[in-house]
């Protein structure tokens, strides 16, 4: 009864079309209604929230969205593009590269895959329509390309998991690192055999003064992953901190040097990204509430020994997770799954044996792919509101991209290695 109040009830106001923060709250609230035996009063309710946004790290969010945007305003994308397009837009399915090339860029710097989707995405789309590529195919590889933008640090979805599992936000970004390039590479493979079926254009081989002019355009946006991760790895500064200084940095950038973000545009931009956050927060602490009746109810152990009973192989728990986290993902967002499944999967990896980042990483990009896949995918939404696309069209256009994901995803889980390479050689 408890495993239906808490799994039912949820899914029963998403199916209605009740916001999810307000699901999680109404479940959280029925839970206590019902269950007894928790002895709780209504008022921890309020206290749980205010708990679930207490903490110093989750500060990085706001600053790491409204940095994002800042860059999409600031003329950043553009030079981006630009300097992706001079080094592969030759090859065959030329802006399809560049695409992705474009997206692994960008994820040094915003650390969401809906900034990346909305952003470059708007760039992306028009460059190769104009080049002759099919709408759908266009609109099928940036969402999927969007999806390496929380993998590759900074990202905003493993900050909550870092702050939940209580693990290293640093170690989970270096941790990306090597998955982000991975999923890279499987998505312009994909890019090279739908050129060859489908005989896409290649754009003209850039000269090496034209890699160098553009390089040198795009050189202070490029200096921005390196100036956050090279300030936290090197400790001059915690992960909130180096969200405030990738702020200042894009408002330099943007303003000063570039002069493509007029002063005017940061109030308005501020603003968006007050009411994202805000809303992010009440989500943040609703979930925060759900997830902490379910590990107070006791589920978590249930489950454990469910789980048990079916394996202690580390290796095949993970497969098992996989599968319950890529149908998760279809009808959660991110942040929301990972506040409520990382209470209930920790004590299991930990018994298990398996590296916390390791699950970390494998846990985001599990969600990650879920954004790609309906009916609640928020990539596939974006994408139909800036591409010009119906949502049925998008979804059969996206499906094959799922298979080097997947790919991706089933190899990072099989060798933690590619995982734990980078955490284990510079954090020691």
């Amino acid at each position: 009864m408890t495993l239906f109040l808490f799994l039912g009830l949820l899914l029963i106001f998403f199916l209605i079309g009740v916001p999810v923060a307000f699901s999680l709250g109404l479940t959280s609230l029925i839970i206590m209604l019902y269950e007894s035996g928790l002895s709780l009063r209504y008022e921890i309710i309020a206290q749980r929230m205010f708990y679930g946004v207490n903490n110093f790290t989750l500060l990085s969010v706001p600053f790491f969205i409204f940095a994002g945007k800042l860059m999409n305003t600031g003329g950043i994308t553009e030079r981006i593009f630009g300097f992706a397009n001079s080094l592969v837009g030759h090859w065959p399915g030329g802006l399809g590269h560049v695409n992705v090339l474009a997206s692994i860029v960008f994820a040094g710097m915003s650390g969401t895959a809906v900034s990346d989707a909305a952003g470059l995405g708007i760039i992306e789309l028009k460059a190769m329509r104009d080049a002759g590529f099919d709408n759908e195919f266009s609109c099928a590889i940036t969402a999927a390309s969007s999806t390496i933008g929380p993998i590759i640090p900074p990202s905003v979805p493993m900050v909550f998991y870092g702050v939940v599992g209580g693990v290293s936000v640093g170690s989970l970004f270096l941790g990306g690192f090597i998955p982000g390039l991975i999923m890279g590479i499987t998505l312009m493979i994909m890019v090279f055999f739908y050129a060859q079926r489908r005989n896409y254009p290649a754009g003209k081989k850039a000269t090496l003064k034209e890699i160098l002019v553009s390089f040198r355009q795009a050189f202070l946006p490029l200096l921005t992953p390196i100036i956050i991760l090279g300030g936290i790895y090197t400790g001059g500064f915690t992960p909130t901190e180096a969200s405030v200084v990738a702020v200042l940095y894009a408002i330099l950038v943007g303003v000063i040097v570039y002069r493509d973000l007029p002063v005017r545009e940061i109030p308005v931009i501020l603003r968006e990204t007050m009411r994202d956050t805000a809303v992010m927060a009440f989500v943040v602490s609703c979930a925060y509430v759900y997830g902490w009746l379910i590990v107070r109810s006791g589920l978590p152990t249930h489950f454990a020994r469910l789980m048990f009973a079916i394996t202690e192989h580390p290796k095949v728990f993970l497969l098992i997770v996989n599968a319950f986290l890529l149908v998760v993902g279809c009808f959660m967002e991110p942040v929301v799954a990972i506040l409520i499944l990382t209470p209930v999967f920790m004590p299991m990896i930990r018994q298990l044996g398996i590296d916390p980042i390791h699950f970390g990483v494998v846990m985001v990009l599990n969600l990650m792919i879920g954004l790609l896949t309906p009916p609640f995918g928020m990539v596939l939404y974006v994408m139909v509101r800036i591409g010009n696309i119906t949502f049925d069209n998008m979804v059969k256009a996206t499906m094959p991209f799922l298979i080097p994901l997947l790919m991706t995803l089933l190899l990072i889980t099989l060798v933690p290695d590619l995982v734990l390479f980078l955490p284990r050689l510079v954090m020691r």
